[in-house]
């Protein structure tokens, strides 16, 4: 599944939180912030090692620290076009739930 990933980009929608996500490798990814919701600026984007785990067929565990010191741990159904996040920013730790769409 996470060879799969590589050179597709998914729309992550997490209510007011909304970012444009592609996986470069397994390894890395990177992204666009279309909406930040308060958390990044708009229009942010940056590229970012990843830790992807294959959790079963269609779910992955997915974590990244970004240069901010944001870190961002995302547990991705794909199969249900469901995303669980937990994202902390300055400390403080944020839970979203949302969708995810191919792009």
């Amino acid at each position: 599944m996470t060879k799969r990933l590589a050179d597709h980009s998914y729309r992550f929608d997490l209510g007011d939180l909304k970012v444009r996500f592609t996986f470069d490798s397994p390894t890395q990814g990177s992204f666009v912030v279309e909406h930040g919701a308060g958390l990044a600026p708009d229009g942010h984007a940056e590229t970012v090692a990843l830790k992807l785990q294959e959790i079963r067929e269609g779910v992955c565990l997915n974590s990244w620290t970004e240069v901010s010191g944001a870190t961002v741990t995302h547990l991705e159904d794909f199969e249900n076009g469901q995303l669980y996040s937990n994202v902390t920013v300055d400390g403080k730790l944020y839970h979203f739930i949302g969708t995810i769409k191919e792009a």
